[in-house]
């Protein structure tokens, strides 16, 4: 088993203790092994089959992207500057109908050169054809939770023929690619699948024992339907339906009640919170400071690339700290180092993947990225975090890892062809748009 070694770096560990130093890591396999100030000892120095100068890099947890749909970035600048339900039923919905299997493929290694490149090593997608993302996860070798979203609105043999496509997913891909892939279970939403259907994808998730991942509380026009419909909220209505009975990740929940987080803090479910894609579609801003106090997790996610347009969670760290202190008129209310970890540990635990990743630690999986900070946003070298929230971008990112396997080096993927992507994914764009 390969140990290596980086000397002379700077970390930022995502740790209580020592969260940020001058010194070395050790990595064997798939894991961190090792890691302390100062010079390495020399016995770390004899075990290493590789030794890696770190002068002038910072090192730090790989990011946790916790909701998207990969294979939209085929669609990055379609329908812009529209309301959700516009966007959706008028501009993606039409396209995404003509999506084949290789379209997916393409378009989710896209996405995946994207997120390798602005320092993303763990992501969560809901989409069709699942198969063909778990081929990019594996590929690529990045580490991803995957769900195949399920619309409820068609006939009941289409949803029962929906609903075993993703159980069987479930049961052949959960633990694959070397245990980087893990699986959920995914009604789209409460407004796109009816009550007995979603209790179905609950029945399943128990018999199998998955999390489930759903949209919920996206805009107000969505809650209101949903008292039309049911008669009461949708965080009760999901409530009622048994979905919190599993561990549960609910993208965006814009717009709650005090009540409501009470209950998704009783209920131990997590929100994935989205503020640069809620901006774009003007859904409103979540309360995510409320959210947090009350002990909800709360990480963050990019949603898709056509309703953002990049995947460069770095953005949405810088956005969740500054927008939430602009809409409280309070300063301290989201620090730098909360909303960093909003991208890394808390992404970790809303996934079931915390011990796992999200910290640089030993026994934990080597997944952590390396910044240059050779740049002029970065001197002077004084606060590392307020430096990562504020000033970096994923630009900044020289070389990335996931598995204890490096998939970037000096910016160059090394585990996809990204000439050949780019080619490709324009094609299928073309093919759709004609």
């Amino acid at each position: 088993m390969k140990r290596w070694l980086i000397k002379n770096g700077t970390f930022v560990t995502m740790n209580e203790q020592l969260p940020q130093f001058q010194g070395w890591m050790a990595v064997e396999g798939s894991e961190i092994s090792s890691m302390g100030e100062g010079v390495p000892p020399e016995e770390e120095i004899v075990a290493a089959s590789e030794v890696m100068d770190g002068a002038g890099l910072l090192f730090m947890p790989g990011l946790i992207n916790t909701h998207g749909h990969a294979a939209m970035s085929l669609l990055r600048g379609l329908g812009g500057d529209l309301a959700l339900q516009d966007w959706l039923q008028n501009h993606m919905w039409p396209m995404e109908a003509k999506f084949s299997g290789d379209d997916v493929f393409w378009g989710t290694s896209l996405a995946a050169a994207e997120m390798i490149k602005s320092g993303t090593t763990t992501f969560v997608d809901m989409y069709d054809h699942m198969t063909r993302v778990a081929e990019v996860v594996d590929t690529a070798g990045l580490r991803a939770s995957l769900t195949r979203g399920v619309i409820g609105l068609c006939s009941v043999e289409a949803q029962n023929a929906k609903l075993a496509e993703a159980i069987a997913f479930a049961k052949d891909y959960h633990g694959a690619a070397d245990g980087r892939i893990r699986v959920m279970l995914s009604p789209h939403a409460p407004y796109t699948c009816p009550p007995d259907y979603i209790v179905k994808f609950v029945e399943a998730a128990h018999d199998l024992d998955l999390p489930i991942h759903t949209h919920m509380s996206e805009t107000a026009a969505e809650v209101q339907q949903n008292v039309r419909d049911y008669g009461c909220r949708p965080v009760e209505h999901l409530d009622r339906l048994g979905v919190f009975s599993r561990p549960a990740l609910l993208a965006h929940a814009v717009h709650l009640t005090d009540e409501e987080i009470a209950l998704l803090a009783d209920r131990n479910a997590a929100v994935s919170h989205n503020p640069v894609s809620n901006l774009k579609l003007a859904s409103g801003v979540a309360r995510v400071p409320e959210l947090m106090k009350a002990g909800v997790t709360v990480s963050l996610g990019t949603d898709s690339a056509a309703s953002n347009n990049n995947l460069d969670l770095f953005q949405e760290i810088s956005i969740a700290a500054l927008l939430h202190k602009g809409v409280s008129g309070d300063p301290t209310v989201i620090p730098a180092a909360e909303a960093l970890r909003m991208g890394t540990v808390y992404g970790a635990r809303s996934i079931g993947l915390e011990g796992v990743t999200g910290r640089l630690k030993a026994g934990m999986k080597a997944d952590f990225i390396a910044l240059s900070l050779n740049k002029p946003h970065f001197v002077p070298h004084t606060d590392y975090v307020s430096h990562l929230v504020y000033a970096a971008s994923g630009a900044d990112v020289v070389h990335v890892w996931a598995d204890g396997k490096q998939l970037m080096r000096n910016r160059e993927l090394l585990t996809l062809d990204e000439e050949r992507i780019l080619s490709e994914a324009e094609r299928c764009f073309r093919r759709l748009r004609a």
